[in-house]
């Protein structure tokens, strides 16, 4: 019976030992998850994808394991406005936003919307790194939502099923799906066009059906959602620098812990540089793609004629009390 007894307590104990030794890698084990979403595809050239996939990659390094970060690409979180209303309140963890829907929460952000400001990634990236860049995330910081990095969505040229677009004149009459963002509205109205605010998830089959004629839209994203199936011309016209903003909720930010919002930081810094060169070296690629799937593709050479169209929008901007940003975005494209 004592023997009984004895070999019962060591089995206690022997069970007690390996349940400690167990915990620590138990909760060794225990992730922290991120979930991040966009609108568009999972599409290898896809900007908004790549600039996800390489924050996750850099986020779990960073943080040693102790974050996962979760992708939810194709509107799986909501449009891009629902994403921002829900990193508001707390209810959405992040996303990869355009600069236009932004500029909804937080106008602004229209700045980098003004048509034919910026002629080149570079110059994009002088002002979004420097002054304008900070003053933009302080104002949507107090919205709370913070901006972790710039990333790059190249910039955003016109399709359509009508015709090619050379001049200003060639806009005229053409129904363009645009983002529901007033310098979009009035960039095209201002040319001629007939601009038709609507949510990207109800583009395609806008197109495809009719309803509108054309869009304007970044060369990858026309490439990623198979935009060459449903209209005929693309026209280089560069008119707006598309900025993709990766973004986080602030209340999520604040939860994590002081180490894990570091690893947060500086996983957003480099995965912001990995993604602005993984998205630039795609542009060509992706031209000759979109050419061989059929599209008519066009440059742009009087560029100065499209600017004078669009000139009352830089006067509407600086009017509504936006002169400080203007200025600073005209300083940083010198």
């Amino acid at each position: 019976m004592k023997r009984l007894t004895t070999l019962n307590t060591m089995a206690g104990l022997l069970t007690a030992i390996g349940l400690c030794l167990s915990l620590p890698t138990a909760q060794a084990q225990e992730k922290t998850v991120i979930k991040i979403g966009w609108t568009t595809s999972d599409g290898a050239q896809d900007p908004y994808a790549i600039g996800a996939r390489a924050f996750k990659a850099a986020v779990e390094r960073d943080s040693k394991g102790a974050l996962e970060v979760q992708l939810y690409p194709n509107r799986q979180l909501g449009d891009e406005r629902q994403m921002l209303e829900g990193m508001r309140f707390g209810t959405v963890d992040g996303g990869m936003i355009t600069n236009a829907v932004i500029a909804q929460i937080e106008p602004a952000f229209s700045v980098n919307d003004l048509p034919f400001l910026y002629s080149s990634e570079e110059q994009a990236y002088k002002a979004l790194d420097g002054a304008l860049g900070a003053e933009l995330s302080k104002r949507l910081a107090a919205k709370g939502i913070v901006m972790l990095g710039y990333m790059e969505g190249g910039f955003r040229n016109m399709i359509n099923n009508k015709r090619p677009v050379s001049v200003p004149a060639d806009v005229q009459g053409v129904k363009y799906r645009v983002m529901q963002n007033p310098v979009f509205i009035d960039m095209f109205n201002n040319m001629g066009g007939s601009a038709v605010p609507m949510a990207w998830g109800e583009t395609f089959t806008a197109v495809q059906q009719g309803t509108i004629d054309g869009l304007e839209i970044p060369l990858a994203v026309i490439e990623a959602n198979k935009y060459y199936e449903v209209t005929k011309f693309l026209s280089l016209t560069n008119h707006t620098y598309s900025m993709n903003g990766l973004t986080m909720s602030k209340r999520t930010l604040d939860k994590l812990k002081p180490e894990q919002r570091a690893a947060v930081m500086s996983a957003a810094k480099s995965a912001t540089a990995e993604q602005r060169i993984a998205a630039g070296a795609d542009a060509k690629k992706t031209l000759s793609t979109l050419e061989k799937n059929g599209m008519k593709i066009n440059a742009v050479s009087d560029v100065a004629a499209f600017r004078k169209s669009v000139a009352p929008v830089y006067e509407k901007f600086r009017q509504a009390g936006n002169g400080q940003l203007l200025d600073m975005a005209l300083a940083a494209v010198k």
